[in-house]
């Protein structure tokens, strides 16, 4: 399965991708994308990195969901593309899916692709230049232990290290 999401602000544009297996293992892409957009671009954008990445492991089926009624329901046909600007993205994003032996387009309610929209938004909140590239470990954790009663002496413990600026 494949999550998408895009997002355009007035300083910056970003995409999310978000691969699901078979064995629910969890892929999360980020894009700052390059070009300030509209939000159906971006959209789009997103669609199109995504189904790049799955042609080029050749994965054959593919399941496609997205919270961008406009983008699917053009892709399914239902929704004729009627602004010239979407017209190459539409055209590409066809051309990848043709690629495809088996695949689906499925709109769903944002609240069901919420990681997409999480790094869609994150890229575009982002401000990298062109060759920039950030790596951004998300982590589950709990600073203040929930223990009841217990020593909490030596269980909040900090480490700082200094980082050369050449890191």
């Amino acid at each position: 399965m494949m999550f998408f999401d895009g997002s355009a602000r007035k300083d910056g544009a970003g995409a999310g991708v978000v691969f699901v297996s078979p064995e629910r293992h969890v892929l999360p892409y980020s894009f700052t994308l390059s070009e300030l957009c509209s939000y159906n671009i971006a959209e789009y954008q997103a669609l199109i990195m995504g189904l790049q990445m799955v042609v080029e492991i050749k994965i054959s089926s593919l399941e496609v969901h997205g919270d961008s009624m406009l983008v699917i329901n053009q892709l399914l046909t239902h929704y004729e593309v009627r602004k010239d600007d979407l017209i190459p993205y539409h055209q590409m994003a066809t051309q990848l899916l043709e690629r495809f032996d088996f695949v689906t387009l499925e709109h769903v309610p944002r609240k069901d692709n919420q990681m997409a929209d999480a790094l869609a938004n994150l890229a575009a909140t982002l401000a990298l230049t062109k060759d920039e590239a950030v790596n951004l470990p998300v982590c589950q954790c709990w600073v203040v232990p929930l223990t009841h009663g217990a020593s909490q002496e030596g269980v909040n413990v900090i480490s700082v290290l200094s980082i050369d600026v050449d890191d």
